[in-house]
């Protein structure tokens, strides 16, 4: 299961909910800090809520996510954004993100 996501406009990336990483405490170190640098450089956050993030730190999330990924702690699945099929995904996140496989609407009913 990869982190599906969305642009609500042109400058706003939105990560669902449930495909965030959860903080726990006592938890993994990693995926903790996962979780805060994500929390971080999202323009809006809240527990059980979709993340937003302003097109002024795509490139930061895009290194972000990359460099979780390189860690060798956390997988694939955790690390790279699913677009809907028929989006354009930005430039600045090609290299952590690929398209949902037509026809999967992944549980949801509507992005």
């Amino acid at each position: 299961m990869l982190m599906k996501c969305w642009l609500a406009a042109a400058d706003l990336l939105v990560i669902a909910a449930e495909d965030l990483p959860a903080y726990k405490k006592g938890g993994s170190i990693v995926r903790n800090n996962y979780f805060w640098a994500l929390q971080a450089i999202a323009c809006h956050s809240g527990r059980g809520r979709d993340w937003e993030f302003d097109e002024v730190v795509w490139v930061a999330l895009g290194r972000l996510l990359l460099f979780f990924l390189n860690s060798g702690y956390l997988m694939t699945s955790e690390t790279l954004l699913e677009f809907p099929c028929d989006e354009v995904i930005p430039l600045s996140l090609r290299s952590v993100a690929t398209w949902q496989a037509p026809g999967d609407d992944g549980g949801l009913e509507s992005f």
